[in-house]
């Protein structure tokens, strides 16, 4: 069994793992190796212009983002954090590559309240990226078996451990507009 600092090393050296979210299983990687996030793009069948989802352990984990944003602006995100809601939060200086924000001038972000995925991002000392465990339209994956049986050969790890009972995906709103992207 893989624990979550073998999970770490993995990420560090560019792998592909999956692990359990609050909601659904996830596929991530280092979101500033392009390779790894290649990898997990083709192995869910999902184009680079939709852009993924960065899931870190902590608001430092994302300051070059959070930084520039208003104090109403950043009490919206505290009011949600952590936990499994998604904000598209603005990166006009490019902190993140354009293979994680997609056709987008935002990126998606959220901090996790799952212990497990907590544990991880402060292991890798940097947020993850995070995309359900699904081939790109399909229904996610609810459980490690069916993670390992789905894409067991394409990973280079799976964490076990078990979700955090969400019964949906993450909310996901537009910080600036207010605009529902997708119902929690």
């Amino acid at each position: 069994m893989m624990d979550v600092n073998q999970a770490a090393k993995i990420i560090s050296h560019g792998g592909v793992i999956a692990y359990p979210t609050e909601a659904v299983w996830g596929i991530g990687c280092d979101p500033w190796n392009r390779q790894a996030v290649y990898k997990v793009l083709e192995i869910k069948q999902r184009p680079v212009e939709k852009g993924v989802i960065l899931i870190g352990a902590s608001e430092d984990q994302f300051v070059p983002l959070l930084d520039p944003l208003s104090s109403e602006e950043r009490a919206r995100l505290k009011s949600t954090w952590p936990g499994p809601f998604t904000w598209l939060i603005p990166d006009p200086d490019g902190w993140t590559p354009d293979w994680i924000r997609g056709q987008f001038d935002t990126v998606a972000v959220r901090i996790s309240a799952h212990p497990l995925v907590n544990a991880l991002c402060e292991a890798t000392g940097h947020p993850i990226v995070s995309t359900s465990a699904n081939l790109a339209g399909k229904a996610p994956l609810l459980t490690f078996s069916s993670v390992k049986e789905a894409f067991g050969s394409q990973l280079d790890g799976i964490v076990p451990g078990e979700t955090g009972g969400q019964k949906t995906p993450s909310k996901i709103q537009d910080l600036r507009s207010g605009e529902l992207v997708r119902a929690g």
